[in-house]
């Protein structure tokens, strides 16, 4: 039985995405198991972007003498 998202890491989450992307990608797949699949994917990529949110705003608070500072990633284009 596939593990609940929540007991799912970050790890485990992508593999199960990348399963379900090669699946789809092979398109011998019947049309209601691709959307189950689809669906699935859905999920998981959210739950993935999620923790990829969460961690990125842990990262971003610094411990200082003073407390809590906070700065800013800039990402690269």
């Amino acid at each position: 039985m596939a593990k609940a998202k929540e007991e799912l890491s970050f790890e485990e989450a992508m593999e199960q995405l990348e399963g379900i992307v090669e699946k789809l990608e092979e398109g011998e797949v019947p049309l209601e198991k691709a959307l189950q699949f689809y669906q699935k994917g859905m999920e998981l990529s959210k739950y993935c972007h999620d923790t990829l949110n969460k961690a990125e705003k842990q990262l971003t608070k610094m411990i200082t003498d003073e407390g809590e500072k906070t700065f800013d990633i800039k990402e690269e284009e």
